[in-house]
């Protein structure tokens, strides 16, 4: 198993850590689709970081044990998040988006996970698996 952890503060980073993910899905063997829907998913949580978190960081993990797979860790110490249940539905945006960030990425990976609290900061936790 492999970890890398990447900050990310600004524009310049998300583009950095996406293309990380993007690489390091290439070499587990996940198809072109694949790497996409797990570029993606990374992009929105790493703009969320810089958008709401004020900066933060990726965590990249490879999983290789029964299955395989990536792990991707996305923190800050941001506000938190003060509705989740508004914040992971579908076409919801504080910031006049197109409200794809949480719920898109959640539709996009096998696993997701949340934890979130006022003043404290949010964690995302999604994998996906090769199939």
């Amino acid at each position: 198993m492999s970890e890398d952890t990447l900050s990310v503060r600004n524009e310049m980073d998300i583009i950095s850590v996406r293309g990380f993910g993007r690489n390091v899905a290439a070499q587990l063997g996940f198809g072109v689709v694949d790497q996409c829907r797990i570029t993606t998913a990374i992009s929105e949580l790493a703009r969320n970081i810089v958008v709401h978190g004020g900066g933060g960081s990726v965590t990249i993990k490879t999983i290789q044990n029964d299955k395989k797979g990536i792990e991707i860790i996305c923190k800050d110490k941001g506000p938190g998040i003060r509705d989740m249940e508004l914040a992971l539905k579908g076409g919801f945006s504080t910031v006049g988006g197109l409200g794809i960030g949480l719920s898109g990425a959640k539709r996009l990976m096998d696993e997701f996970q949340i934890t979130s609290f006022t003043g404290k900061g949010t964690t995302v936790m999604i994998r996906k698996w090769l199939k």
